[in-house]
């Protein structure tokens, strides 16, 4: 039987970029823990695969197709979770995309798009789900950074900027929403197999064997080393953690 500590029962999550990569990954762990699951993405037919395995076990699941990086889509994607499912407990803001460019040879508009995907709607989903989640009694936020959240790289300017926002937006909002009992976190993935990753290797020589080299561990991450923090962030578990950024990379970050 799972401890009540970590028993999601009864609680509702929404997981932007919740039908694919650590999105997933994220999505099922709640799940077993027995959270209904929301899936926000773009892409129909990986959100409705999703929602398929999230059904199998045992929870209620949604597909809403969102883009957002738009306000009103986002506002209608919270009215319709609160509507179909009757409640928000946790909020998982996980969409995202990187642009591999250096810097002098990213456009403005290259530069908005990964800012306005990571960022920004983070950003708004939060502050939409914000009375949701405070009439839940105990809200849950957990944020998306990275290891570009710490560390620079010279192909990735505007994402690493973006993640690195993502650390200090989960602070201000941590100290904000303390007092309605609303805990908010960071994940900073390290090098995980997800098909954003596979495209990087494809686009960086050499990558693959500098993080291997570089990860205790040994290897990539998968999308299942996620289950266990997603869960531990949105349960009782964590009632007294907040504002933190808690790397999940197998060692890579605390390498020397």
């Amino acid at each position: 039987m799972t401890s009540s500590r970590f028993d999601l029962r009864g609680k509702v999550a929404i997981v932007t970029g919740g039908n694919g990569g650590i999105g997933l990954g994220m999505a099922r762990g709640l799940a077993d823990a027995g959270a209904d699951i929301a899936v926000v993405g773009r892409n129909e037919t990986k959100s409705a695969d999703a929602v398929a395995d999230l059904r199998k076990r045992g929870v209620k699941a949604i597909a809403v197709t969102t883009d957002v990086t738009n306000t009103a889509a986002v506002a209608a994607m919270i009215d319709r979770v609160v509507k179909e499912l009757g409640r928000i407990d946790v909020l998982v803001n996980n969409a995202g995309m990187s642009i591999r460019k250096p810097p002098h040879e990213l456009e403005l508009d290259e530069w908005n798009k990964v800012i306005d995907t990571n960022l920004t709607s983070a950003f708004m989903c939060s502050k939409l789900a914000y009375p949701a989640l405070k009439a839940s009694g105990n809200g849950k936020v957990i944020n998306i950074g990275s290891m570009l959240s710490i560390f620079g790289a010279s192909f990735a300017a505007a994402y690493a900027a973006s993640k690195g926002g993502i650390v200090q937006y989960t602070r201000a909002c941590a100290n904000a929403w303390a007092p309605d009992n609303i805990q908010v976190n960071a994940i900073l993935p390290g090098w995980i197999d997800t098909d954003l990753t596979r495209g990087a290797r494809k686009q960086i020589s050499g990558l693959h064997e500098r993080v291997l080299a570089r990860t205790p561990a040994g290897r990539w991450g998968g999308i299942d080393d996620f289950a266990g923090i997603a869960v531990f962030l949105a349960s009782p578990a964590s009632n007294f953690i907040t504002g933190t950024a808690i790397p999940v990379d197998g060692g890579y970050s605390v390498m020397t």
